[in-house]
């Protein structure tokens, strides 16, 4: 998919997801609806979840695939690396990434998105893999950080 295909289709999903988000405050209840939303709409999705940050651990929680890591190992892999470095993080090839956390061999990349609460703190990361190489670029980075913004209401 195409740069500008993507970008039109996170808008999509953005404004989708901002009336569909009003209907709770519950945070997991939103990132379930997220989660799922997404998965299903873009077939290079594998797996797209978030882990929370619960007691200084990345906790699994909602999320949409094959089954997931239930807690992340301390300081190891992307989504780790998201929370330390409070950027986004997109890995073309998972195989070469330091200290990759494997929940699944068939993972070839991903991205990562802090979440921050309202008063900017990262309270847990989107993490979207693929089962392809290379699958992830700038444009996703942009629909998704967008996304997760909605989150803060």
């Amino acid at each position: 998919m195409d740069k500008e295909t993507k970008l039109i289709r996170y808008d999509r999903i953005r404004t989708q997801l901002n009336e569909l988000l009003d209907k709770t405050t519950d945070p997991p209840a939103q990132m379930a609806t997220i989660a799922a939303l997404l998965y299903h709409k873009f077939d290079y999705y594998f797996w797209c979840g978030f882990y929370r940050l619960l007691d200084d651990d990345l906790v699994v929680g909602p999320y949409q695939g094959p089954l997931a890591c239930q807690v992340l190992a301390k300081n190891k892999g992307v989504c780790w690396e998201a929370v330390k470095s409070g950027k986004t993080v997109i890995v073309p090839d998972i195989r070469k990434f330091p200290n990759h956390i494997a929940c699944d061999q068939r993972v070839l990349s991903e991205i990562v998105v802090p979440v921050r609460d309202k008063n900017g703190v990262i309270v847990a990361v989107l993490d979207v893999d693929s089962d392809k190489p290379a699958q992830f670029d700038e444009s996703d980075a942009a629909g998704l950080q967008g996304i997760v913004e909605l989150l803060k209401r």
